[in-house]
């Protein structure tokens, strides 16, 4: 809706009285619902922002606008009260035009009940409301990292996994299995104190955090210590603890040789979702990860950081003394005083350029980029979310029917000899890989995308009366606009298969659906009068139009560098001496490969014809270089 005169006259009438101090602001529609809190260091400049003739902002804010009917605010005594409060009531009303943040709800947590006199170390899928209380969480894990994880603690830690509410219960039963096995150290029948216990479980905490170094120094010194003191089960004991610990030591990668205990936050974007990722950095090893996941509205890349930041830390996440982040944040030193007083110590932001932890940063980049990739092959929420999408990715294209088979194409040409294609095939929204296919160009020489992909959708279509009905894919998609479709379209009207392009923008990113009939329609930006529902679904066709792409382009190029790895061994032959084009080829054709190559012996090098004696050595030594 747009502003009337009237109610534009009232809101400069009450921006009058709106003090220039710090404070939180709600934006509500018509109905009264808040659908935007936003924090300033001074309100009444801020507020003067939004309604003005041409306010600033992208396309959300402009929306945002155009539906606020209303607003109230909170002054606070500083800015970083209003930081807090802001997000205290970002939980509380999770307003739409507030960048909110979605969990991937399949992957658990490791939970730690420092709640209890006696706690307990679980598996979560949530991180609850306990964490208030003084629960710690660590994740989340992949399924069969958590299983390792938890059996790795049992084995080192006898920690308990009752269900007994203890102190109360303590002596009322007898000790469970576990105590007998030496599993645990039966705090339900008073069997060890609580001060002991809470020892053992500070140590959890540590290996939770991943302070190995610490943790098997400690082990030493105890297992030393009770060598000396001749009791020697007990230093075997601790012996086997301390060899478990190293073994998983071990296993940890190693991004800072220096150490140092910091987060790495990144983040990848497509268009349509974007994946944050933050990368836990301790004693220079990568312990753990957490990431999550929220709508491209536009935003810069420091936006979604500072969102990200505050929500994984105001969850109860241990808070390092070092924050790395692959883009500015506007509010850097706001944060870090906020952050410091979490904390209880002086946090620092930084935004690293160069050496180990640039490098930290780029690795946390590549994982938010698996993770993105991953969760836009999923496709949808539910199976109704993904049956809408297909429906509505089959009306887009014109298909008659339910696009349960859907294949996708893409060419990958580097140089002219590097030229290959991949089909991938999507099979009721989600990836069918056992019937991904890759191509080699073989029918001209040079570099046309057009008459490649018309070779690809040719050879296709040749094996179409040899499979089964289940093979017959219900819409070709190809990597390219109207001139891609054109190049086939001729093939597939004829063997009565819907055929449609899929477009990227400046920046490589899924755009828009180009149908056989020569309409474009647009996918990133919303539609003019787009209701929550429609914009859902649009959404829905965009994250599977970018998988599918993505897919496409990510199998392509594997065989093109494949064979871009392949000839660069090949010519690579020409750096011995007396190798030349003429005789790499003699040996390619005499062996038949690289691989083959390497393994010949030095008579069957020798007898290969016109390759001189020396050259056959100077082959030898190169593949065999110990026998110099």
């Amino acid at each position: 809706m747009q502003h009337s005169s009237e109610q534009q006259r009232s809101f400069e009438v009450r921006l009058n009285l709106v003090p220039e101090e710090p404070g939180v602001y709600l934006m509500k529609d018509d109905t009264g619902s808040i659908i935007y809190v936003g924090k300033a260091l001074s309100l009444r400049s801020r507020l003067r922002s939004y309604f003005t003739a041409k306010p600033d902002g992208n396309a959300k804010v402009q929306a945002m606008i155009n539906r606020i009917a209303d607003f109230e605010i909170i002054v606070c005594s500083t800015e970083l009260e209003a930081l807090i409060l802001e997000a205290n009531l970002i939980k509380e009303h999770k307003p739409r035009y507030n960048i909110l943040l979605r969990d991937d709800k399949e992957y658990p947590y490791i939970r730690v009940t420092l709640q209890d006199a006696f706690p307990k170390v679980e598996k979560s899928f949530h991180i609850e409301d306990d964490v208030k209380e003084g629960a710690r969480y660590f994740g989340p894990w992949l399924s069969g990292d958590i299983s390792r994880a938890l059996d790795a603690l049992q084995s080192i830690y006898p920690l308990r996994t009752c269900n007994r509410d203890l102190p109360r219960d303590i002596g009322k039963k007898r000790p469970c299995l576990n105590y007998y096995i030496g599993r645990c150290l039966g705090p339900c029948a008073g069997k060890v104190s609580q001060e002991e216990y809470g020892e053992m479980v500070a140590d959890v905490i540590r290996f939770l955090e991943g302070r190995y170094g610490e943790l098997t120094q400690n082990l030493k010194a105890q297992m030393d210590a009770a060598s000396e003191a001749l009791e020697f089960e007990r230093a075997a004991s601790l012996r086997e603890k301390w060899q478990a610990l190293r073994r998983l030591e071990e296993k940890q990668h190693i991004v800072d040789p220096q150490g140092g205990d910091y987060d790495a936050l990144a983040l990848e974007r497509n268009g349509s979702d974007i994946s944050l990722q933050k990368l836990e950095v301790r004693e220079g090893r990568v312990t753990g990860n957490v990431y999550r996941f929220a709508e491209d509205s536009g935003e810069d890349d420091g936006t979604y950081l500072e969102v990200f930041l505050r929500s994984v830390y105001e969850q109860g996440g241990e808070i390092p003394p070092l924050i790395l982040t692959s883009a500015e944040i506007s509010d850097a030193d706001l944060l870090a005083e906020y952050l410091s007083a979490l904390r209880g110590g002086k946090v620092s932001l930084h935004v690293p350029k160069r050496g180990a932890k640039k490098a930290t940063i780029d690795l946390a980049a590549k994982n938010a980029k698996w993770s993105l990739m991953r969760h836009t092959l999923m496709g949808g929420k539910s199976a109704q979310d993904l049956e809408i999408t297909l429906r509505t990715l089959s009306e887009y294209a014109g298909c008659k029917g339910y696009p349960q088979r859907i294949e996708a194409y893409d060419i990958s040409s580097s140089t002219a000899e590097e030229r290959t294609g991949a089909m991938v095939v999507f099979r009721d929204g989600r990836p069918e890989r056992k019937s991904y296919r890759h191509f080699t160009i073989k029918s001209f020489e040079g570099i046309d995308d057009y008459r490649a992909m018309r070779e690809l959708i040719e050879r296709r279509l040749r094996h179409l009366s040899d499979e089964n009905v289940d093979s017959r894919p219900d819409i070709v998609l190809i990597d390219g606009g109207q001139g891609h479709v054109n190049a086939v379209k001729d093939l597939l009207d004829d063997a009565g298969i819907t055929v449609a392009g899929i477009v990227k923008d400046t920046r490589h990113r899924t755009r828009a659906l180009v149908t056989s009939d020569g309409n474009t329609i647009e996918l990133s930006r919303a539609a003019e009068g787009e209701d929550a529902d429609e914009r859902a679904i649009r959404l829905g066709v965009l994250r599977l139009l970018t998988a599918l792409q993505d897919e496409a382009h990510r199998f392509a190029n594997r065989l093109r560098n494949k064979q871009e790895h392949k000839r660069r061994m090949q010519y690579k032959l020409e750096s011995i001496p007396g190798i030349g084009p003429a005789r790499r080829k003699l040996l390619l054709k005499e062996f038949g490969s690289l691989k083959r190559l390497s393994e010949a012996s030095l008579e069957d090098l020798k007898a290969v014809k016109s390759l001189p004696e020396e050259v056959a050595e100077a082959v030898y030594l190169h593949y065999h270089p110990e026998e110099i």
